[in-house]
């Protein structure tokens, strides 16, 4: 399901908000996909890249991002 407005979302570590997620991508904010049954984004759009949101489970849930960009520049 993708949805057009910021949903906080926890892993054990970290809360992330609308203002904290900005920050450390350093973009601003457009839509998020869930999966069903998910508590945690798997894609976030910016206005500048497709975030995807990595689930790292060894000792403790945890997430990491990676950022591609949307429109990137061939030549």
């Amino acid at each position: 399901m993708i949805i057009c407005e910021w949903r906080d979302f926890s892993t054990d570590t970290e809360t992330y908000t609308l203002e904290s997620f900005e920050e450390m991508i350093g973009d601003q904010f457009e839509a998020m996909m869930f999966e069903d049954g998910q508590e945690i984004p798997s894609y976030i759009w910016t206005t500048s890249y497709v975030v995807i949101v990595k689930r790292n489970t060894r000792m403790y849930k945890d997430i990491s991002f990676t950022k591609i960009p949307r429109n990137p520049v061939c030549q």
